[in-house]
């Protein structure tokens, strides 16, 4: 790959777009395996600038102007006072959400503008996504309104107000620890109560906000907080120990959703993207790369025991150890794992999360002494009982029940075990959804690139790069499976991406397939009338408790007909199987059929019930 210039595609791109779908996807994977996603360096570049500048320098700039204590151009400043852990959090919630952090530019599908999110939002008549409006009232319908404009630019004003506000200073603090400042605790009063609201109009804001992740630290800075400034020391050792529980929760969580058979063909594609990597390194995690594209023994040590058990294992040993010299040697670890990811610059673009909790793993263990800063100095121990019911809630029942919880809050980050979708479309149609509030197609998006604009055929075969990264992952075996059993004329159909499609339509996703299930189809439905065949999504459920390997659920859906058939595949025939499926759909098991349905005839359906 250039620096403005993206990579070379590995066939002309007007003979590539005429192949059959089989053979275009064993085409990109095995060039995937190589080369990933084949962005010009310049954006990597844009990318680092994001990260370190706008997020790091100016989140610690404001922190800076907002306290006494923490000084811009006195590093040592950084990392021992809490109030830049409160400070940090606040500020990425902000860029989360107006778009710049996780989901903004190509490698999250948003080419031109790379600006997602807000702009979606502050317009009303776009596409909203209501998670309970057949219950909840004054919740229901899925088109934006003037009332949804004005909640989410109060979202922006909490989330505004306890970042500018100046700190207040704690009175009382064990010997030893330095001076500390906290945000007031009330100042985040307005946060807690507009994100839930705004969350109850629309899922996508308040996941785009990782809510999951920092509404629990402003919660427990109102609470903690408020008794650190009323109270006594032991009240402030009380709100750092919170702290590290959040951190280590979300670590462990994590790790813990990593068990199973997924993760270790996540690990692969992800270091294929990374532009700091050799491709002879690239190749070590694949079997015999290009003819087979499984991961390699190499892979899973680097999944399962650089990967799962460090993130497991190091966060629990951080949580309970009173040890500074352990406290130190886990936070370098700590730090070393998130620098390894953000290298890697995955598809959704994380970075400044891996960032945020690199960079606050020193601050609580090395800036804090974890002789002092434990568990178990922890003044109340009975007040642990809430704090791990609240953040462990989600998890739990998003292991058990992952069809009720978006894969966010049960702490699947890049588990690979995730709700995804393939979308089918007849010509024609994907040009149809630029009638949508706000929407272009990345076809025409990528045709407008600057400097280095797309030719037509270009342009799509670098979408179905996208298609091919799902094709690598174990769902996207089951999903082509579902998709070559039903489609007879799957060749000459528009094939893509539903997590692209969805940033597309809604302005933001991060790999939640529950954000274009069958209510977003139904959505685009209302607004297009597309005939029965004209869109098909093969959809997946994310595998429940995967450690134990039960059956994995799919549906297909029709824009025009709804959910016209559900099954399961075993996860173990999809990771035996290359990407491209040389062999055939791996076996589906079917539950129930629509009344009428026929698979293999797109023309003469019957009707199917969206459920």
């Amino acid at each position: 790959m250039g620096f403005i210039s993206p990579s070379t595609q590995p066939v002309e791109p007007s003979q590539f777009v005429r192949l059959p779908l089989r053979e275009r996807m064993r085409i990109l994977s095995t060039h995937w395996a190589d080369d990933g996603f084949g962005t010009p360096r310049m954006l990597h570049v844009v990318y680092i600038v994001k990260m370190l500048g706008l997020y790091f320098a100016v989140g610690l700039a404001i922190t800076a102007w907002t306290t006494q204590y923490v000084h811009f151009t006195d590093p040592a400043s950084w990392f021992d006072n809490i109030v830049v852990y409160q400070k940090l959090a606040i500020w990425l919630m902000l860029l989360e959400v107006i778009g710049l952090a996780g989901a903004f530019g190509p490698l999250c599908g948003h080419f031109v503008p790379m600006l997602g999110n807000i702009r979606y939002w502050l317009r009303p008549g776009t596409i909203r996504m209501a998670p309970w409006g057949r219950h909840v009232p004054g919740t229901a319908g899925d088109t934006r309104t003037a009332v949804d404009v004005v909640l989410f630019v109060a979202v922006l004003a909490s989330l505004v107000y306890p970042l500018v506000i100046s700190a207040q200073q704690v009175d009382s603090l064990p010997g030893g620890t330095g001076p500390q400042e906290l945000v007031p605790p009330a100042a985040f009063i307005p946060i807690l109560i507009t994100m839930p609201l705004m969350g109850l109009r629309d899922k996508v804001i308040f996941l785009a906000a990782r809510s999951e992740q920092y509404l629990p630290i402003m919660l427990f800075s109102a609470v903690f907080g408020a008794l650190a400034l009323n109270g006594g020391a032991a009240q402030f050792v009380d709100l750092v120990v919170v702290f590290k529980i959040i951190i280590c929760v979300v670590w462990i969580g994590a790790g813990v959703s990593k068990l199973g058979e997924h993760f270790i063909n996540v690990v692969p594609p992800m270091v294929s993207n990374s532009p700091g990597q050799p491709r002879v390194v690239k190749r070590l995690f694949y079997r015999n790369a290009p003819d087979d594209l499984r991961p390699s023994k190499f892979a899973w040590f680097m999944a399962h025991i650089a990967g799962t058990t460090v993130e497991i294992g190091i966060p629990l040993v951080l949580l309970l150890t009173t040890n500074t010299t352990i406290a130190v040697i886990g936070a370098v670890i700590i730090v070393a794992f998130h620098i390894y990811i953000t290298s890697t610059f995955p598809l959704a673009v994380p970075l400044e999360w891996n960032v945020y909790f690199g960079y606050i793993a020193v601050v609580l263990w090395v800036g804090f002494d974890t002789s002092v800063y434990n568990i178990w100095n922890f003044s109340q121990p009975w007040l642990l009982i809430p704090v791990f019911a609240i953040l462990c809630f989600g998890p739990v029942l998003g292991n058990l029940r992952p069809d009720l919880v978006s894969f966010l809050p049960s702490m699947r980050q890049y588990a690979g075990n995730w709700a995804s979708a393939v979308w089918s479309m007849k010509p024609g149609v994907e040009e149809r959804l630029n009638a949508l509030p706000l929407v272009e197609n990345q076809i025409d998006q990528l045709q407008r690139m600057v400097p280095t604009p797309y030719e037509r055929d270009d342009a799509d075969m670098t979408l179905q790069k996208a298609v091919a990264w799902r094709s690598m992952h174990s769902q996207g075996r089951g999903l082509f499976s579902v998709l070559y059993e039903h489609l007879d004329d799957i060749d000459s159909r528009t094939t893509r991406e539903g997590e692209f499609m969805c940033n597309t339509i809604l302005g933001w996703n991060f790999g939640d397939g529950h954000l274009h299930d069958e209510r977003l189809i139904a959505a685009i439905q209302r607004r297009l009338g597309l005939a029965p065949g004209d869109l098909v999504v093969a959809y997946c459920e994310s595998q429940p408790t995967p450690w134990r390997n039960p059956p994995q659920e799919y549906r297909v859906i029709d824009a025009a007909l709804g959910i016209v058939e559900r099954g399961t595949w075993n996860v173990s025939d999809c990771v035996k199987e290359q990407p491209w499926l040389p062999n055939g759909p791996v076996p589906l098991s079917v539950s129930w059929t629509a009344e009428g349905y026929r698979r293999q005839d797109t023309l003469t359906r019957g009707t199917g019930a969206v459920a």
